[in-house]
């Protein structure tokens, strides 16, 4: 097997976690592999909404299988997101360290917004080529999303919070499937649902399909019942209704095609499939084969071009939207790109890629370094922050955009707000490139580096360098760089000012 063309998918969802490997033949996807295993991660979160030490530890076992399967996968091969159940996760970032050892690849929290369209991309791969108005509908354990669109181009995006496995242990705790119990969930899931109905009108589609676990669960039983294969119907949904009402418990439910596995989330999945039917008007709806791991494939096979121009017209949109001074960001991100170029040197230790994405991000930093201008000019920076750690970025993981947020907070102001930051050896270098930067560009012009340099090695501290005659001609910018070089001073990571 040519190893170049091997791919891989892990999808680390509220119940199951899923892994999906392939080959490119031809130009198209081939699978050659698909693990899958009831983590159920999602009902692991306590009431304080921090995963349990069972929670983690069955999740970190999964992924050491995972990451054994993987092994010898180089990394831009590998793409591997969490959903819902990472996303509310208090306690997410101790899990994930350990996640990512275990697993032996980075794993992306993503936001809701960010896999509904990852969800349609890959749901647009299964199908034909079509110009018809689709609603895609994708039921996981914490979270719904709802997606239109047309052909591969998705349109309105969202996520809701409710799922399978919050429903079932929000209405029935004790396995216990009575009539009211599903009345009560069904309600409550239109409550969470009720603001879809304007956006996701039957006016707006022609056709709906269903991905992911629950929705192939109910086809799944239905057409092992006698009931169309391949299509979901209202009177289906009755049907399974009923059965499983006279089944009374999760315990007691004996019918062909349900798994065991999906027993104990069947009431809550069943209860927000009915919701969405009644509210959306729903007569049909078409179980397909893509989702969310097919997506991450797609951009896989895309390389990393086609996220890099998605995430590079995110950041013109918000740039737009908050009304930033393009121009500027511009000019600052020029400058700070020369000087962390200067910074990281060829050999530098703990700074991934300083060429490529280091760079990248850093650019995007400094596009959006005024992004929170608008609500206040003197705290900017912390609105902007604020903006970014909550924004709906497509294309970018919720770390990559509370990096950015942390390099928005603190490109000016007091360092103390990010020392447990700064021992991160790269974002200590943006930030550190960027704040320069930023008082270079003080006057809102291009500034003359002729007289500047930073000098740095490994073993020495950064020494900000400016000739005599540069800080007689530009005497403000040199007193803000000296009073840069104190706030540095007062960190474990001191920057020194020479004049010579």
């Amino acid at each position: 097997m040519n190893t170049e063309n091997r791919l891989a998918a892990i999808d680390l969802g509220s119940n199951s976690f899923r892994l999906e490997v392939g080959v490119i033949d031809h130009g198209a996807f081939e699978r050659t592999e698909y693990i899958k295993e009831t983590v159920r991660q999602g009902a692991g979160l306590d009431q304080d909404r921090n995963l349990t030490a069972a929670a983690m530890q069955s999740g970190w076992d999964c992924l050491a299988r995972f990451g054994e399967r993987l092994a010898g996968f180089p990394p831009h091969q590998v793409r591997a997101v969490a959903t819902q159940t990472l996303r509310e996760a208090r306690n997410r970032d101790v899990f994930l360290e350990r996640a990512t050892q275990v697993l032996g690849f980075p794993i992306d929290v993503i936001s809701g917004r960010e896999e509904a369209r990852l969800i349609y991309q890959g749901v647009a791969t299964s199908l034909p080529p079509s110009d018809e108005r689709r609603l895609v509908i994708d039921i996981g354990g914490r979270s719904t999303e709802l997606i239109l669109g047309q052909a591969a181009q998705p349109r309105v995006m969202e996520s809701f919070r409710v799922g399978s496995i919050a429903w079932s242990t929000r209405y029935f705790p004790d396995g216990q499937l009575s009539r009211k119990a599903f009345e009560v969930a069904e309600i409550a899931a239109k409550a969470v649902l009720d603001e879809a109905l304007d956006a996701y009108h039957p006016k707006h589609w022609d056709i709906a399909y269903g991905s992911a676990g629950t929705v192939s669960a109910l086809s799944d039983v239905l057409s092992a019942g006698g009931w169309p294969t391949g299509a979901i119907t209202q009177d289906g949904l009755d049907w399974l209704l009923e059965k499983l009402i006279l089944s009374q418990h999760v315990d007691r439910i004996k019918m062909n095609g349900m798994r065991e596995d999906r027993k104990v989330v069947i009431g809550g999945g069943l209860s927000v499939t009915r919701a969405i039917f009644s509210l959306l008007g729903i007569q049909t709806l078409y179980p397909t084969a893509g989702g969310l791991r097919h997506g991450l494939i797609s951009e896989l096979q895309g390389d990393t071009q086609l996220s890099s121009d998605l995430r590079i017209k995110t950041v013109a949109r918000l740039a737009s939207k908050f009304g930033v001074d393009r121009a500027h960001g511009a000019r600052v991100g020029q400058v700070a790109t020369a000087l962390f170029g200067q910074l990281v040197g060829p050999h530098t230790t703990g700074v991934a890629d300083p060429t490529g994405r280091s760079v990248r991000k850093l650019n995007w930093a400094a596009e959006l370094h005024e992004i929170g201008s608008r609500i206040s000019h003197s705290d900017y920076h912390k609105h902007g922050a604020y903006i970014l750690d909550n924004a709906d970025a497509m294309g970018f993981s919720l770390a990559e955009l509370h990096r950015l947020s942390l390099l928005v907070l603190g490109h000016r102001g007091k360092l103390r707000k990010l020392e447990s930051d700064l021992s991160h050896d790269e974002l200590r270098t943006q930030l550190l490139a960027l704040r320069l930067a930023v008082i270079l560009c003080h006057a809102r012009r291009a500034p003359d580096l002729s007289g500047i340099q930073i000098t740095h090695s490994t073993s020495a501290t950064p020494q900000l360098v400016c000739t005599t005659q540069w800080v007689q001609e530009f005497p403000q910018s040199a007193y803000l760089l000296r009073e840069e070089a104190l706030a540095w001073q007062k960190t474990p990571w001191p920057l020194d000012f020479i004049e010579r």
